[in-house]
């Protein structure tokens, strides 16, 4: 799947994605299974599961979909995100998570992000497919 630079400009008016290789814009197919791994340094500060909350970074249960940095609950966003306007799709998790630092200068994540394309795409499986996981699991206790 190609996302177009001019997308991305539009989405991200505060960014610096000139400085993604085009190579990068191709999102790989990924294995939810190797991305619950990839998922473990996250961990440390992310949560994909509801019912857990926050951490010292907001919950990514359901993370696609979501405006930026509006998650109720969760004070410690940058003003980068505190502003964003834009909404987390997996392409652009993809694009951001290959540096964070440079796609947002002033982002307060602890992580240089994810480098490796195959990662990424592996981590972003595992959030799309914990996030039906629960989903089904929330509607189940609902009944």
């Amino acid at each position: 799947m190609k996302i177009k630079t001019l997308v991305c400009l539009a989405l991200l008016p505060l960014a610096s994605i000139a400085q993604v290789d085009n190579t990068e814009l191709e999102m790989r197919e990924g294995s939810a299974e190797r991305g619950r791994l990839v998922f473990g340094q996250c961990r440390t500060c992310h949560y994909p599961e509801a019912a857990l909350g926050h951490n010292n970074g907001p919950n990514l249960h359901r993370i696609f979909g979501k405006v930026a940095g509006k998650q109720e609950g969760f004070e410690y966003y940058s003003e980068t995100f505190k502003q964003a306007e834009f909404v987390w799709t997996p392409e652009l998790l993809y694009l951001w998570l290959a540096d964070p630092l440079a796609m947002f200068p002033d982002t307060t994540m602890m992580s240089l992000g994810v480098p490796d394309a195959q990662q990424r795409a592996d981590l972003i499986a595992y959030l799309k497919e914990a996030s039906v996981r629960g989903a089904v699991e929330e509607s189940t206790s609902d009944e």
